[in-house]
């Protein structure tokens, strides 16, 4: 079973009610086994809300106020919830595609706090205990016109 982040799968869950609909990861849910996961939907955040960004292990919104509390509590039930569904459906996690530079989902490369669009290394808080635990975590953009992981 793999994890994909609802909004690139159309799902208006982004920070301004929006999607990131992405064609290659809709491909790649059609032939596999998966979950659609929104640590910051399920934590309880509005929809739109204020975009946030990671600033070291704290998360804050454009309005500068701290939402690390509700991105950790949405990681750690968009987890717990994805290991429950695997365990029902006599899976595994095999993998994660989730969405590029998010403060919940970013893979590698995130936004640096600043709401300028700067990137900087590092991972967000769902990506990063999805990678504590060996699951594998790709974005939309590394994953390849065929729609493979």
């Amino acid at each position: 079973m793999y994890l994909i982040s609802a909004c690139l799968l159309g799902k208006n869950t982004k920070y301004d009610g929006g999607n990131n609909y992405n064609e290659a990861v809709v491909r790649f849910s059609e032939e596999h086994s998966f979950m659609i996961v929104c640590p910051e939907a399920i934590s309880g955040l509005p929809v739109p809300r204020p975009p946030a960004e990671r600033v070291g292990d704290k998360v804050i919104d454009r309005e500068g106020k701290d939402v690390t509390l509700n991105f950790q509590a949405g990681s750690a039930a968009s987890l717990e919830k994805a290991l429950a569904e695997a365990e029902k459906r006599g899976e595994t996690i095999e993998g994660a595609i989730l969405k590029a530079n998010s403060p919940s989902c970013g893979s590698g490369i995130i936004y640096d706090g600043t709401f300028s669009k700067t990137t900087v290394s590092g991972d967000g808080c769902f990506t990063a205990l999805l990678k504590d635990l060996g699951i594998k975590v790709i974005t939309e953009k590394e994953i390849n016109e065929n729609g493979k992981f």
